[in-house]
């Protein structure tokens, strides 16, 4: 079946699985690393051994999450050299610095301080294993910084210049690092990832309430995670709603896609819920609508008039099924987590929040729920800037490398194989890791949770100040 496919499209194929794959783990990582910073700090600060107990249980975690994302990431570097080679070649000069200083910069400080984290407790003292692990937080947030200012510049170039031989050269760096959509992308990006990683814990910790595994560590995650949930996610409704204004200024196209608009509207666009977008004939099948509101939301005016795609070559338009969906499948779980947020405000108003068996439910189903939602965000800001890899400027049938369908589809294949299993185990340990309760009988090593055999136990939590802590909430 592979095989009768083009080369171009089995290219883009390859590259969707794979970076589907790393995104994942970035995301989590992201989110996970700053969740380990703030326990540390309240262990140093409160001395409450259930922050502890959660810092070691969640850093084993991050340590496998860390790992996967930076194998699955080599084989996206590798995919640049093989099947996109031109495009390498054309945006060289300008790429290729940014994705440097992302390795020469936040690579090397995650790398260089994580075994300081994860092993080095007792060995290098409270402040600086305090210093390590809050730069293996902000190495993440740096890495995120550059891959973001690096996928922005080809949604909204700027700064560069044309050389006689068609490459785009830098001009101005500062145009070209913090172009027009690179902060409201960074922004959403990251809060996305805070979110991913809320509602993992918050599932994790649910699904330990319904065992009725109730300790204080269990209960401090699960009241963590309800807390990021509520505060965070009506704060990244508005980071969405600003970076669509910004898509409709400098990525107009993408939002006639996302809204389903194959006509222009001169009198106030509606906002189509749901429907079957028809790119035969030109329109949404059994549109679900309401009128005027897409105008209310992006130009603040019931009448504004907004173009559709009719206003746009057909040979410029991008998968408008595909972006329709995925915004929708974006947008209908972030209002599910705003909606768990506000329950979990009003249980814990009630003295509920540790014994609602269907917020402990919901919670769980929701669980996953944070990489769903950055899959298809990526998905809608990547093939809503089809049919271009630099947006307006190349397109992606002039980025691909002279490689022959077969070769594509063969290398595909064995991707496809090696992820499922490699990848597969990986996140199956993962879930077996989460499926055991943070236990508070934990004996803590001086080389962290990740102990090689036969090293001696140093630090150990005395069953007297766990059972001072059993009494105490969250």
């Amino acid at each position: 079946m592979f095989f009768d496919l083009s080369a171009e499209f089995l290219a883009r194929l390859q590259f969707a699985f794979t970076v589907s794959f790393h995104i994942i783990f970035p995301a989590f990582s992201i989110g996970l690393a700053s969740f380990l910073a703030v326990l540390n700090g309240l262990w140093l600060w409160k001395k409450e051994a259930k922050y502890l107990v959660l810092f070691n249980y969640w850093s084993k975690i991050f340590a496998l999450a860390f790992g996967m994302g930076v194998v699955s990431g080599i084989v996206m570097s590798y995919q640049f050299g093989t099947n996109w080679s031109v495009f390498s070649d054309i945006t060289g000069p300008i790429l290729g610095p940014l994705m440097a200083y992302e390795v020469l910069s936040a690579f090397f400080l995650e790398a260089g301080f994580l075994g300081i984290m994860l092993f080095g407790r007792e060995r290098v003292g409270p402040s600086l294993h305090m210093f390590a692990t809050i730069m293996v937080a902000f190495g993440t947030l740096m890495s995120a910084t550059w891959i973001l200012s690096v996928n922005s510049w080809m949604q909204t170039p700027q700064g560069y210049l044309i050389n006689e031989v068609g490459q785009f050269v830098p001009d101005d760096w500062w145009a070209i690092v913090f172009n027009p959509s690179f902060p409201y992308r960074l922004a959403h990006m990251v809060l996305a990832a805070f979110l991913t990683v809320a509602f993992v814990v918050g599932g994790v910790g649910a699904w330990h309430l319904l065992k009725k595994q109730t300790g204080p560590a269990t209960k401090t995650m699960f009241s963590m995670a309800m807390w990021m949930a509520a505060i965070v996610t009506p704060v990244q409704i508005f980071a969405g709603d600003l970076h669509g204004l910004n898509t409709l200024e400098y990525q107009p196209v993408k939002i006639m896609a996302i809204e389903g608009h194959y006509e222009s509207h001169p009198e106030g666009a509606p906002l189509i819920l749901f429907g079957l977008p028809n790119a035969e004939k030109k329109r949404v099948d059994y549109a679900l609508e309401i009128p005027k509101l897409s105008s209310l939301i992006l130009k603040h005016d019931l009448n504004a008039p907004l173009d559709g795609l009719d206003t746009v070559p057909d040979k410029d338009e991008p998968p408008v099924a595909i972006v329709f969906w995925s915004f929708r499948i974006m947008v209908a779980i972030g209002f599910a987590m705003l909606g768990v947020g506000l329950w979990s405000l009003w249980a814990r108003w009630r003295g509920m929040i540790y014994s609602s068996k269907w917020l402990h439910r919901t919670a769980l189903l929701l669980g996953p729920s944070g990489f769903v939602a950055v899959l298809a965000g990526w998905i809608t800001t990547e093939v809503g800037r089809q049919p271009f890899t630099v947006y307006g400027l190349l397109r992606t049938s002039d980025s691909l490398a002279p490689v022959e369908a077969p070769a594509v589809a063969t290398s595909l294949l064995a991707f496809i194989v090696v992820y499922f299993f490699v990848f597969g185990a990986g996140a199956f340990y993962i879930v077996r890791l989460m499926s055991k309760p943070p236990s508070e009988e934990e004996t803590m090593l001086d080389d962290g949770p990740l102990r090689a055999a036969g090293t001696t136990p140093v630090i150990q939590i005395k069953p007297s100040v766990l059972q001072s802590n059993n009494s105490e909430q969250p």
